[in-house]
């Protein structure tokens, strides 16, 4: 489903990579769709697990959705999360399943295939189904303004290429 459109949840995205950034992560591409999010993130040893990182965002994110929704009244939105919830969800008290349950990322390590994948993601809303934009800079909730123009856009981003610079490996001060 377009829950992000739908629920207008674009904010919400913004205010998770604001608290990656507070932990010491870099956010160094994105797009955000309609349903889901493709991020280029540089992640910083803080002793969690990317998959706990990207759970608890996930789960972040999804209790803000369902909290809009309730607040926009979509009562047959909310009814259909919830009859999404599996048995081994609901016997854990879940409520409403918003995500997918998995996620899917890959390493990075070079400047070759870290272009590689933001092409890829930006590219994403003007190709197959989506036709967002006709050109990957004109969309807004994405990072290929700042890395066509220079420019930043809705998000003030972090050049992949300045990652060289970074010892992610070193605890913040």
């Amino acid at each position: 489903m377009r829950l992000i459109a739908i629920a207008d949840a674009y904010d919400m995205i913004y205010k998770w990579f604001d608290h990656l950034r507070s932990k010491g992560h870099y956010i160094c591409g994105y797009v955000i769709m309609p349903n889901h999010v493709h991020a280029l993130i540089a992640f910083r040893n803080t002793g969690q697990l990317i998959n706990t990182i990207v759970g608890n965002g996930k789960r972040f994110l999804a209790y803000s959705i369902v909290d809009r929704l309730k607040r926009d009244g979509a009562e047959g939105l909310l009814a259909q999360l919830s009859s999404a919830v599996d048995k081994r969800g609901k016997m854990k008290h879940k409520i409403h399943e918003v995500w997918e349950p998995s996620f899917d990322w890959k390493e990075c390590r070079t400047n070759t295939y870290m272009l590689q994948k933001l092409n890829y993601i930006h590219d994403n809303p003007c190709k197959g189904r989506w036709k967002l934009a006709s050109a990957p800079a004109d969309y807004i909730h994405s990072s290929a303004h700042y890395y066509i123009s220079g420019v930043q856009g809705v998000y003030d981003m972090f050049h992949y290429c300045e990652l060289a610079d970074i010892d992610l490996t070193l605890p913040l001060r």
